[in-house]
């Protein structure tokens, strides 16, 4: 199985970086940064006004720009059982 990846945005910079999803939940995101031995973890909490999840990592602001329902949507596709779709 191949690990969930997103890209947020680095707000100092406006760079897009492309992470690894450790684990997703509505009301927060945990990313990894990096790999190997330098990587960096990073839990991206849900913005007051719910339109983005934003987080630190090495003293950086970096922001996943979706929306809570968006990513409640995600996280209900991929846990959706596709074997029971197929029987009859």
């Amino acid at each position: 199985m191949s690990d969930e990846k997103i890209e947020v945005r680095v707000t100092e910079t406006d760079a897009i970086m492309e992470v690894v999803v450790f684990s997703k939940r509505p009301d927060r995101i945990e990313v990894v940064l990096g790999e190997g031995v330098h990587s960096v973890k990073c839990e991206l909490t849900l913005t007051a006004n719910g339109n983005a999840y934003a987080g630190s990592a090495m003293g950086r602001e970096i922001v996943y720009e979706r929306s809570r329902e968006q990513v409640q949507a995600d996280i209900e596709l991929e846990e959706h059982d596709y074997r029971d779709s197929r029987r009859r």
